[in-house]
């Protein structure tokens, strides 16, 4: 993690702090917490078919994904996923719906559900290199395990709204 405090640079040494060794500055006090990532996703659904994007990037390079990506400091998470789903698909999204939170271990992934209408086309760019619409049968490779539950939640609304009608 830090080897010198960010206040005033002096090396840290690990202390118990709230039940966990921290890093922490002997000389000012500072003490480093690590915080968890929070990504940003939106499952884009459009008659039946979802939209992935193949990574051109590593982690998951080749593989399938949701747009997305890591929330900036200060930014609202939704607005986060409707940027990242306009740079690595040059869709608009708006009235996102929360679909799904996971944690990895690392990162804390927030799903987001939008549909859009017909005529709305993707253009890969950004970190991906291919977008596809596909339906719940036919599912890429998928580069995050933290996709599985939102694509299963998504599955079991759409079961249950075909039931309705």
């Amino acid at each position: 993690m830090i080897k010198f405090c960010p206040q005033c640079a002096t090396p840290v040494e690990q202390r118990i702090f709230e039940g966990k060794a921290r890093p922490t500055c002997p000389a000012c006090g500072y003490i480093a917490f690590a915080d968890p990532k929070v990504a940003a996703t939106v499952l884009v659904e459009r008659h039946g078919k979802l939209l992935f994007i193949r990574r051109a990037i590593d982690p998951g390079r080749g593989r399938w994904c949701f747009p997305g990506g890591y929330v900036d400091f200060g930014e609202d998470p939704v607005a986060a996923a409707q940027r990242e789903c306009r740079e690595e698909t040059g869709l608009e999204v708006a009235e996102l719906a929360l679909l799904d939170l996971a944690f990895d271990g690392r990162v804390i992934v927030i799903t987001y559900l939008a549909r859009v209408g017909d005529g709305v086309e993707p253009w890969p760019s950004d970190d991906a290199d291919l977008a596809g619409w596909f339906g719940p049968d036919e599912l890429p490779p998928l580069a995050f395990n933290s996709m599985i539950r939102p694509i299963l939640r998504w599955q079991k609304e759409a079961t249950s709204t075909e039931k309705l009608q």
